[in-house]
């Protein structure tokens, strides 16, 4: 009796209070951890939402009246005239680089200031170890020109180039040029390839037009050396003239080592096998704006040095010009080869020989700056680069 009246009175007190009946019924679902910890989220954000709004207008008021009053700027024109990079849409993004990076600077202390024209004929003393090619590119100049300029001193020669030796260098390109009485200016010019004018007006000719008189016949006193600026004239060539065994006798110029003529003898293949130990180029390669028809190939003194092929020795000698000790061969197909700077040579003329036999040993004679193989190769006379075989 007494349950039935708890139960009643519950039940009434509960439809007297519905929100209570929905909490009630929240825990019974087990769902009021939940939506305790939801409530709690949702009253801190209104609180801080609170806050940051009294806050930022308290300060954001404070801020404007501490504000001095602003003059508005005016705008000029040239402000409109302004060019600014243009670019179009259809470049690739990544092309677009270069637009937005701009422009940077690098700190460098050192300025290279442009050479100075030159115009007078120098002095150079030539250093251990020089060549003809190094010296004209310390002074910007071809190496035919170091030739040209010292015609009596190295004879167009890149093998007469000594340690100590004293040489002209040249301001500009071109040849330096001893007058001699009866010489004309026209006639000069037209030998190196220039104009009267172009002799005439260099400076350190110290020539004038005003004064030069009659060009066939000018006021140039002989032994006056001139610059012919960007004048050139072919090389004098002290290398071997064309022998054939069938007529040797034509190296009686080369040097005191000519033969008797040969009707017979190996004949060679036409391949060509390298002719000493060493196997590096050493100081100067083919090359025919040094004059140096041939390649220098190192080595040290004694080293052998072999027939590159099959033929007869048309000539065994001392050579006049500069290349020592000599041997040269011919094929007979139209090819010969030479060997010179040789220290010795144990072959004599009129002798055959074949491919690989040993025919002299390499050394320093002759204008040599130390030892090495000069080996030529020529085809009815013509010098021929032995780099195309090698």
């Amino acid at each position: 009796m007494n349950n039935n009246n708890e139960n009643l009175t519950e039940n009434q007190n509960n439809e007297s209070n519905p929100s209570k009946n929905i909490w009630y019924q929240i825990l019974w679902d087990g769902l009021g951890e939940a939506f305790i910890r939801i409530g709690s989220i949702v009253v801190t954000v209104i609180l801080c939402s609170i806050v940051l709004v009294f806050t930022s207008r308290h300060y954001l008021s404070k801020r404007e009246s501490n504000e001095p009053e602003r003059t508005p700027v005016v705008m000029e024109d040239i402000a409109a005239d302004a060019i600014l990079p243009y670019y179009s849409p259809s470049i690739p993004e990544d092309e677009k680089a270069h637009l937005y990076e701009g422009l940077s600077r690098i700190s460098w202390n050192h300025t290279n200031l442009q050479n100075k024209a030159r115009y007078e004929v120098q002095k150079y003393t030539v250093q251990e170890n020089d060549t003809v090619i190094g010296i004209s590119q310390q002074f910007n100049l071809s190496p035919s020109t170091i030739l040209w300029g010292n015609p009596y001193t190295l004879s167009d020669d890149p093998h007469a180039l000594l340690a100590g030796m004293e040489i002209n260098i040249l301001p500009v390109d071109g040849v330096y040029y001893e007058w001699h009485d009866g010489d004309g200016l026209n006639g000069v010019a037209d030998v190196y390839g220039v104009t009267p004018e172009d002799i005439i007006d260099f400076p350190s000719n110290g020539l004038s037009r005003e004064t030069i008189g009659d060009y066939s016949n000018p006021n140039i006193r002989a032994g006056t050396w001139l610059v012919i600026p960007g004048g050139s004239r072919a090389f004098v060539n002290w290398s071997a003239p064309l022998i054939t065994r069938e007529n040797p006798a034509v190296a009686s110029i080369y040097g005191p080592g000519a033969c008797q003529a040969v009707t017979d003898g190996p004949l060679g293949s036409g391949t060509f096998i390298w002719p000493t130990t060493e196997t590096w180029i050493s100081g100067y390669n083919y090359d025919e704006a040094t004059n140096h028809r041939a390649i220098d190939i190192a080595g040290m003194t004694g080293n052998a040095i072999y027939a590159a092929d099959a033929g007869v020795v048309v000539y065994a000698g001392w050579n006049d010009h500069g290349y020592g000790n000599v041997v040269m061969i011919d094929h007979g197909n139209g090819w010969q080869t030479l060997y010179a700077h040789l220290d010795s040579y144990n072959v004599d003329c009129g002798y055959f020989v074949f491919q690989g036999d040993v025919i002299a040993r390499l050394g320093s004679t002759g204008n040599s700056s130390g030892p090495h193989l000069h080996y030529e190769m020529r085809y009815n006379g013509v010098p021929i680069n032995p780099n195309n075989f090698y």
